[in-house]
C-alpha cells in the first residue's frame, strides 16, 4: 500500500479515471472504452462506472459535454 489504497482499489480508480477521459474526448463506444481500460464486458465496466461516479457511462458522457466539467473525483 504505498499509494496509500489497496492495489485493486487502486486499479479501478485509474480505470475510471481513463475511461472518464476517453467518455469525454471523443465518440468511442462503451464496448471499445471498456476493452481498452482491461474490462471484458461492457455491462462489468458500466456497473463499475456508475459506482464510480454516480451514474452510467452515456450519462456522464452527456453532462460532461454538456457542462464541460472534468472527472467527479
Amino acid at each position: 500500500m504505498l499509494v496509500g489504497e489497496p492495489p485493486l482499489q487502486y486499479l479501478t480508480r485509474w480505470r475510471m479515471h481513463k475511461a472518464a477521459g476517453m467518455l469525454r474526448a471523443g465518440p468511442k463506444s462503451l464496448g471499445e472504452i471498456a476493452g481498452r481500460i482491461g474490462y471484458e464486458a461492457e455491462a462489468a465496466f458500466s456497473k463499475a462506472f456508475k459506482r464510480w461516479a454516480g451514474h452510467a457511462p452515456g450519462a456522464y458522457r452527456h453532462s460532461s459535454r454538456l457542462a464541460g466539467t472534468d472527472s467527479p473525483r
